[in-house]
């Protein structure tokens, strides 16, 4: 299916409104297709040449696979492989092959043995994970590790439930590197927001060199095909980073690339021919292979002393222009936005820190001390992608969908039930996981008895969004009038206010007693 883009941008514009209407599922006959034409709009709504070039990217990476239920999956996936050869060359061929590949795998998937009739052991895990699709745990992540550290890539959000659609062009990476070693130089394919713990970091453009020391609570924005390489400068502790990523080439996919390396990872240069690599380094081929084929222990490599303190000293050398102020933002060393006995939340958004507007992120860092809670609370636009850092402690959330979900499965199976309009959704919380907070679901979070809990949080679709109590001071029932609580409640206005107007703190209370989940 190719999409024409030589049409003008207000007919473009009102083709998708009246295309929302029908739903794109019945335009569109590939899914993939769909979603990809979806964030174009979205992403490039106010830039006509930006959306063209976005569809003639779908188009190239999608438009050729159409699913077709009558037409047997091995079949098809000759067919649009065939049709790959036909089409595109390179790197854009093996793009095309891989997505004839997943688009195969994933209708297999969807029939299942027996025509669709039976549920293999792949459709039960899902159906388990969509009851708490929003919590992921190391089963979650795919880990490259070495002697000297790890990296953790989080499956893609929209895979684990269609839920969370909404996160299908964000991914997750978080970086675990031992004392004193060195992350070698890569550049990303993607726009990035790192959140960090300590360590040295160093960001190369256009041959400009720009060096500083990171320290807890840093938020840096880095661009996409940028050079960064990192050093864990502490004698003792391990270096932690947590990035979230939005990847700029294709949609929800992103590469590292390796330059400056060897055999492991292996470098880009060595895709280059001898002769013509040698030829633009105006280099010697033997010193040129040999400069690219020695390095072989893994991303994440021991550094010495001497080596640490020289990369340390020389922060924020370089190209002069740039400033750390305008590079970093150290959330702790700002004024909590609220702060009592029970917790603290430090955050920044664009209006701070304008580096996060044009991914409209906003980044939090919660430290809610042992045996307190924080909410209950929603977020009226952001969708919240939260890590936990130190300590434990549980959640529980109320979701609509899931709710949704589950009375429509007791409806297919002939099962009577009442409906549920909200699921409570419940998870321990331990270090390195994550959950996602949907806009508008309402929260409370609550920290074990034993040690404080830090969460470190990336808020998407931050641009207008606004925190709302709904306990302590300035909740929403306090700010109705008495009629209106009466109405709402059916009891009267005293009786309301004896239950929401009496605790007086504000985000932060004191937890229920052990601090256990309740059974």
């Amino acid at each position: 299916m190719a999409i024409n883009t030589n049409l003008s941008f207000p007919f473009l514009l009102l083709s998708f409104f009246f295309f929302s209407s029908l739903t794109f599922s019945s335009v569109f006959a590939n899914r993939d297709l769909e979603l990809c034409v979806r964030r174009c709009w979205v992403r490039h709504k106010s830039s006509p040449q930006k959306v063209d070039e976005c569809l003639q990217i779908c188009d190239d990476t999608y438009g050729h696979i159409v699913l077709n239920s009558e037409v047997e999956p091995e079949k098809q996936l000759r067919q649009c492989q065939e049709q790959c050869d036909g089409r595109q060359k390179g790197e854009k061929k093996e793009q095309c092959r891989r997505q004839c590949q997943e688009t195969y795998e994933r209708r297999r998937g969807e029939e299942g043995e027996g025509g669709g009739k039976k549920k293999d052991n792949q459709q039960e895990k899902e159906e388990q994970q969509e009851q708490n699709p929003y919590v992921f745990q190391d089963e979650h992540f795919a880990t490259s590790q070495s002697n000297e550290g790890r990296m953790k890539i989080l499956q893609k959000f929209h895979q684990r439930s269609r839920l969370l659609r909404g996160l299908e062009n964000y991914r997750f990476l978080s970086i675990e590197a031992n004392p004193q070693t060195f992350i070698l130089p890569a550049h990303l394919d993607a726009e990035a927001v790192l959140y960090v713990a300590s360590g040295t970091i160093s960001l190369v453009r256009e041959g400009k060199r720009e060096g500083f020391n990171i320290n807890h609570g840093d938020v840096l924005r880095i661009r996409a095909g940028t050079t960064l390489y990192i050093i864990n400068r502490d004698k003792n502790k391990k270096l932690r980073i947590a990035m979230l990523l939005q990847p700029v080439s294709f949609p929800d996919e992103f590469q590292a690339y390796y330059g400056s390396t060897g055999e492991k990872p292996p470098s880009f240069y060595r895709a280059f021919s001898p002769e013509l690599l040698s030829t633009a380094l105006k280099a010697d081929q033997d010193k040129v292979q040999r400069a690219i084929s020695q390095q072989n222990k893994g991303v994440i490599v021991k550094a010495s002393e001497q080596q640490i303190q020289a990369l340390s000293q020389r922060e924020e050398s370089g190209n002069p222009q740039f400033k750390r102020s305008k590079r970093v933002f150290n959330l702790l060393s700002k004024e909590p936005s609220i702060s009592n006995r029970y917790g603290r939340l430090h955050e920044v958004d664009a209006n701070e820190f304008p580096q996060l507007q044009d991914m409209d992120v906003a980044v939090a860092y919660a430290n809610i001390t042992k045996g307190a809670m924080q909410g209950p609370f929603f977020n009226s636009r952001s969708t919240k992608i939260a890590l936990v850092i130190n300590g434990e402690g549980y959640m529980e959330m109320a979701c609509p969908h899931v709710a949704q979900q589950q009375h429509q499965q007791q409806q297919q199976q002939g099962q009577q039930g009442t409906i549920q309009h909200y699921q409570r959704i419940s998870s321990s919380l331990n270090p390195g996981m994550i959950f996602v907070v949907p806009t508008g679901h309402p929260i409370i979070i609550v920290s074990g008895s034993n040690r404080n809990l830090e969460i470190a949080c990336f808020d998407v679709n931050a641009e207008n969004n606004w925190r709302e109590a709904l306990a302590g001071d300035k909740n929403t029932v306090n700010g109705m009038e008495k009629e209106a609580k009466e109405l709402a409640f059916g009891i009267p206005a005293r009786e309301v206010d004896e239950v929401f107007g009496k605790q007086k703190e504000r985000f932060f209370f004191p937890g229920p007693r052990g601090g256990r989940p309740p059974a």
